[in-house]
């Protein structure tokens, strides 16, 4: 069988090396940090589990990913079951509450705002069906001018920091929720809770998060860890990494670096396009916040600049060390970009629930962002590099806002065509 290097140990990157592992290949997974994990890492500060990007819990709509990933877990004994529960702030000081999405809950605005709501209902019912050119038109068709000016714009322009008519539509689509006028109507007569998204229930690890996922898919795996691999060299039939020989690799890491690092290929005709990709990233702070019922909570608000709080402390018991309150628990509350101290201080001041802050950790990575052509450019430099045995899977590889299950999904698929 052939031998296989995978460049990186994130999500991606250990679940094709644990598939490539069962078909026969002998997978060498190369990873930069000393931990596996990539975006999901988890550490623990003061006893507490801190998710360094985001707070990551999995499902999925693909049975084949659910049967893999439980064949790896014992479902029942080392993961607990959640029901989602969102919900918006739309003041700083979390009194007025809205649940998530905000467009099923409508009944439960201020007179006016309902009836400035009803009034864009009846024109977008009576509009004609367009395709949305950018995500302003797509927020604005979809949900009217109301819920957008509410809402979905200042929410937005803190996530991704730009004229949301500079964001393209098409990346986002099946990421984004979808209700038709008649669906919007039907669901705030008779309060109907959001099921429909993949993550409206999931699945959470009792003990270390999500860094227990990424432990698990480790074990059994050669895996060289502080290796930043920055030449990948093809001598025309075999490729060279840190003198090892491969016939294949497959690239689980950024694909900015991917195109830096590859030598014997000349890929330079998409180099300056990679290069031009655009991205953000988050700053994910640790506090401690007053204990809420709640998973995830949305900020409009222009107050502050954090658009996301994740309440992991109600994730999993474990999450929060046995000394803090009973009425407080841990959240990692988000920011786009790269936030300094002082800034992070104050604005945690300016936000509701007192979070107390505990640690913070910067991820230039987090939020790749396409244009019309981004899709096209990828597909075609995969194509070009199929030949000599050369592959690509994961977020920042394939420049796909990618959630965990969908990143196991993509390797699945990689590794049957490569089977084949």
């Amino acid at each position: 069988m052939d031998k296989i290097a995978v460049i990186g140990a994130g999500v991606s990157g250990l679940s094709t090396a644990q598939l490539l592992l069962t078909k026969g290949f002998h997978p060498v997974v190369f990873e930069r940090e000393s931990v596996p994990g990539g975006l999901i890492k988890c550490k623990r500060i003061d006893g507490s589990l801190f998710h360094t990007c985001g707070g990551h819990v999995f499902n999925s709509k693909r049975q084949d990913v659910l049967e893999w990933f439980w064949s790896k877990f014992q479902r029942e004994e080392e993961f607990s079951k959640a029901d989602r529960n969102s919900v918006v702030f739309l003041d700083d000081t979390g009194d007025t509450i809205i649940p998530y999405p905000i467009e099923n809950h409508a009944y439960l605005l201020d007179a006016d705002i309902q009836k400035h709501f009803i009034d864009d209902l009846l024109t977008m019912a009576n509009a004609e069906n367009q395709y949305p050119n950018n995500f302003e038109d797509f927020l604005r068709g979809r949900f009217g001018e109301t819920l957008y000016k509410l809402y979905f714009q200042p929410y937005n322009e803190k996530v991704w920091r730009r004229n949301l008519r500079q964001v393209p539509i098409s990346w986002l689509i099946g990421k984004l929720p979808m209700p038709s006028v008649e669906e919007i109507i039907f669901n705030n007569f008779n309060h109907v809770e959001e099921k429909t998204f993949v993550h409206s229930t999931f699945w959470y690890e009792k003990k270390d998060g999500s860094q227990f996922i990424a432990n698990r898919l480790a074990d059994g795996l050669d895996v060289i860890y502080s290796q930043d691999i920055q030449h990948i060299e093809y001598d025309g039939h075999y490729w060279h990494i840190l003198g090892g020989t491969f016939d294949k690799v497959i690239f689980c890491g950024n694909i900015k670096d991917l195109v830096k690092a590859i030598k014997g290929v000349d890929v330079s005709a998409y180099s300056e396009r990679i290069e031009t990709l655009e991205y953000h990233g988050t700053t994910a702070v640790f506090c401690e916040i007053d204990k809420t019922p709640y998973s995830w909570i949305y900020q409009p608000s222009r107050n502050h600049e954090s658009h996301r709080i994740i309440c992991t402390g109600n994730f999993a018991s474990s999450n929060n060390d046995r000394s803090m309150p009973i009425n407080r628990s841990t959240a990692t509350i988000e920011f786009t970009d790269k936030v300094p101290m002082n800034d992070i201080i104050n604005n945690l001041a300016k936000m509701p629930l007192h979070p107390k802050y505990l640690a913070h950790q910067y991820n230039k990575y987090t939020y790749p962002i396409q244009d019309n052509n981004t899709r096209d450019m990828i597909q075609n430099l995969k194509e070009f590099l199929t030949p000599f045995g050369f592959y690509f899977t994961g977020r920042f590889a394939d420049w796909e806002y990618y959630n965990m299950d969908v990143a196991i999904g993509a390797a699945i698929d990689l590794v049957s065509t490569l089977n084949k």
